[in-house]
């Protein structure tokens, strides 16, 4: 069973690659920096695009205040005189509107039909539409001048009078405006956007590397519990199975701990268990073991034909005794070491299962000269389970039945079902001296005998019985015999419930008795 177990662990050559990729050891520390770094490392590209958008804008909006302003005083300067439009600029206020040490600054005012009055002629003008929705108001748009990208501010001159504004409302004319444009070039946005973005950038680069040193420190320190635990465990003696201190752990961890404390208390049961079967089994042992040896020492010292060969006899008793003894030990060990992994358990009619070994057992009541029947349920019982394991649960009740029984008394195995409770019955009783209520509960101990019963045993059939019904979640009960009729025999009722699955319903009654 180990040489099993050791090729099924090997990975097998035709094992799918993505099978062998997620038995690769991850590292809990790489998983967590790469979780912090990644998010971190993707957003700063990000943070500096936002940036940029946020310092374009900041930037904007001085230089647009300042257009705004220069539009302004420009409208001011221009009127109506003889239906001719004007403009009051002087040499100088042209040459300080110019004026500038990075950026060209440029404008342009036409009449009322698009002609031409003062300024750049190569300005592009706004779409003729936003004509009447822009009187007396400052618009921005972008264009383009002498090959170079400009920020343009303008607005709309009214050049009528009060009192001709009221008569043109009153006719609803068209009204009479001057366009005016004042705009530059992107430099000086451009390079305070720069500056922006070198202020926020710059200490970035400073802070990133920091920030990286501060949280490969920070998953250090945070992480260094569990390296301590790991000392901790590994400095413990192999025999030391007491449970770990979580009190030294932190919140996190706990639950770790507890489930690591958990698993020690059942690796201590379990180890426990196996040193007190080691134990009484080795002193069981020593009985059989014992009477072999005394039995073939006396045959070796006897010279009487009759003598040897009572000597002989009871050699084979004892051997007899301690086959059996082994026998059983070995099938206590496969039911507690069984699973539903190893032995994957199957869908099974109880009824046509329990006939089957009930014929196993029809020589053995021969030879005992005991009445040994059957009876079976009246339709199908279907149960899930592990044939092998069902077996010998109710091999061991037919051996116990048979063993305790004495000559030309009943054993009976009668399979029957609890429709209400949807239960499957499987019962066997006998005729033997039964079992007081006071010893019932002790009787599934292994190697418990009662006293003064008057037979021998290895006192484990109880035993395996019990563990393996515990494995097909049954329930296991004793009671005295109701059909015996001999109060100095009240014999035992052995009942065994398993959950029942349901099938449809068929007569399949047939019981049968084996009498010698």
């Amino acid at each position: 069973m180990r040489d099993a177990q050791s090729l099924a662990a090997q990975p097998s050559p035709a094992t799918p690659a993505t099978q062998t990729e997620e038995r690769v050891q991850r590292s809990l520390f790489g998983e967590i920096l790469d979780w912090m770094l990644v998010p971190l490392l993707l957003l700063w590209p990000i943070s500096i695009a936002i940036t940029y958008v946020v310092a374009k804008s900041i930037a904007n909006q001085p230089f647009d205040q300042a257009l705004d302003d220069s539009v302004t005083v420009l409208s001011q300067q221009v009127s109506e005189v003889n239906g001719k439009v004007i403009t009051r600029l002087t040499t100088p206020s042209r040459d300080f509107l110019r004026a500038d040490d990075v950026d060209n600054v440029y404008y342009l005012i036409t009449g009322p039909h698009g002609e031409y009055i003062d300024g750049d002629r190569d300005m592009h003008v706004p779409a003729a539409e936003d004509e009447p929705a822009h009187q007396g108001k400052v618009k921005f748009w972008d264009s383009s001048l002498h090959g170079s990208d400009v920020r343009i501010a303008y607005t709309y001159v009214d050049l009528r009078s009060a009192i001709d504004a009221g008569r043109a409302a009153d006719k609803q004319e068209r009204p009479r405006v001057a366009l005016v444009q004042v705009g530059e070039t992107l430099e000086k946005r451009a390079r305070l956007a720069n500056e922006i973005i070198k202020g926020v950038i710059l200490p970035q680069f400073l802070i990133l590397p920091i920030a990286l040193a501060l949280i490969w420190f920070a998953l250090s320190r945070g992480l260094s519990p569990l390296s301590e635990l790991q000392q901790r465990i590994r400095a413990r003696r192999p025999d030391d199975l007491s449970p770990i201190d979580s009190g030294q752990v932190p919140e996190e961890i706990s639950p770790l701990v507890r489930s690591l404390n958990d698993m020690l208390s059942r690796l201590s049961l379990s180890i426990q268990t196996q040193k007190r079967f080691i134990a009484d089994a080795a002193h069981q042992m020593k009985t059989p073991l014992a009477g072999m040896r005394m039995q073939s020492e006396l045959a070796l010292r006897q010279t009487s034909q009759h003598d040897i060969h009572r000597s002989l006899e009871q050699l084979a008793k004892s051997s007899e005794s301690a086959t059996r003894l082994v026998n059983q030990l070995l099938s206590l060990a496969r039911a507690e070491n069984q699973s539903q992994e190893s032995a994957p358990f199957v869908e099974a009619d109880l009824s046509e299962f329990a006939r089957a070994v009930v014929q196993d057992w029809v020589e053995a009541s021969f030879s005992q000269r005991i009445d040994f029947g059957f009876e079976q349920a009246d339709r199908p019982l279907p149960v899930l389970c592990n044939p092998l394991m069902l077996r010998e649960l109710l091999g061991n009740l037919i051996d116990n039945a048979l063993h305790y029984t004495p000559v030309e008394g009943r054993v009976t195995v009668r399979v029957r079902d609890d429709a209400a409770a949807g239960l499957a019955i499987l019962e066997v009783e006998d005729t033997g001296p039964g079992i007081p209520p006071a010893e019932r509960d002790h009787v599934f101990q292994r190697f418990y005998r009662i006293l003064d019963s008057g037979r021998g045993g290895s006192g484990l059939g109880l035993a395996i019985v019990r563990e393996i019904a515990q494995q097909h979640d049954a329930q296991v009960t004793i009671s005295y015999n109701p059909r015996s009729s001999e109060p100095e025999l009240p014999g035992s009722l052995f009942r065994v419930a398993f959950r029942l699955l349901e099938k449809p319903a068929l007569d399949i009654n047939s019981d049968f008795h084996y009498r010698p």
